[in-house]
Parts: C-alpha cells; structure tokens; sequence
C-alpha cells in the first residue's frame, strides 16, 4: 500500500467522523467522533514524518476530549446503557483495526536489522542535520543544534501550544471556579 493511498483513506476516514460529529444529535457520539477525527489526524501526521506535530496533536486531542466529555457530563448528561456498549464495541474496533494497518506499514518501512535508517532514507532532513550540523551551527552536539539553531520557532511553537492546553484544562476543570467578593476587592483596593 503506498502512502498516497494510505493518506486518502485517512482522509476519507477522517471527513466521514467529521460527518458524524456534525450530523449525530447525540451529544457523547459527536465527541467521540472528534477524537477519532484527532487520532486519524495524528495518524496521518507519523506517516508524514512530522513526529513532533503529531505528539503534540495526540496531546491537545486527549486534553479536549478530557474537557468535552467533563462539559457533557457536567450537565447531567445521561448516556444509556446498550448505546454506550455498542458504541464503545464499535470505536475499540476500529482503533485495533487502525493501530493494525498502522504497525504493519511500520514494519514495512523499517529497515533490515543492522541497517542504518540513514541508508534507508538518505534525503531525509536527519541526514542533512548530521552532515551539516557542526559546520553550520558551530555546535558539537548535534540534538542541540536542531533543537535550537535549526528547529528553534517550530519548538517555541509546541511548546506555547501545549501549555495553552494545559492551562485550559486546568480551568475548565477546576472544581469551583475562582469568584472574588466585594469585600475582597475592596481589601485589595485598600492595599
């Protein structure tokens, strides 16, 4: 199976969840459906080779549906039984299925033991990293040159992102949420 291929049953896969979310008029469904759009999102982001992007996607995606499911729920939200067991049978399903294609395209791609994966894939910015390296950075050590010199924004960039989600979902989860009183603010005023 090639990777254009693959990417397009991601995709088709990924707008069919999107239809979901969007038609169903069960609220807990509609949820679900978003996370299996985010996983197959972060799927398709480790097929591309952008592993970074791809944790931190996996990492937002389970913080919103921490968030979306506490909201539900929050509102007495009553979920039946037998559509709660169908639903989780079939959503189990279909991440086996999908952690299945994913670990065999894996083993496909891997290079034969005592193989380098730099033989394997020689254009690969990893190989340009290590020839480069030192002579464009001046750094000896190779992770901190492209942590800092040749990845530094995409790294900020993470970084500001995953801690907006943890912020977030620390608010959002709070148990009582922060209310100052009158008197507080005239003490604060006084001070």
């Amino acid at each position: 199976m090639t990777l254009e291929l693959f990417l397009m049953i991601l995709v088709v896969l990924m707008l069919i969840s999107a239809l979901i979310a969007l038609e169903t008029t069960n609220l807990l469904s509609s949820i679900i459906s978003l996370g299996a759009l985010g996983l197959l999102l972060c799927i398709a982001f480790l097929f591309l080779g952008a592993l970074e992007i791809a944790i931190t996607q996996i990492v937002v995606e389970v913080l919103l549906l921490i968030i979306l499911i506490r909201a539900t729920f929050h509102r007495d939200f009553q979920v039946q039984e037998n559509h709660r067991e169908k639903l989780g049978g079939i959503l189990a399903l279909v991440l086996i299925m999908l952690l299945g294609v994913f670990v065999s395209q894996l083993f496909i791609e891997f290079p034969a033991f005592g193989h380098s994966v730099m033989e394997r894939f020689p254009d690969s910015p990893s190989a340009a990293y290590l020839a480069d390296g030192l002579e464009k950075t001046g750094a000896p050590n190779i992770i901190s040159a492209v942590l800092l010199d040749f990845r530094a924004f995409d790294a900020l960039a993470q970084i500001a992102i995953l801690f907006c989600a943890v912020i977030g979902a620390l608010a959002i989860l709070r148990r009582q949420p922060h209310k100052r009183t009158r008197e507080q603010d005239r003490e604060s005023d006084a001070a």
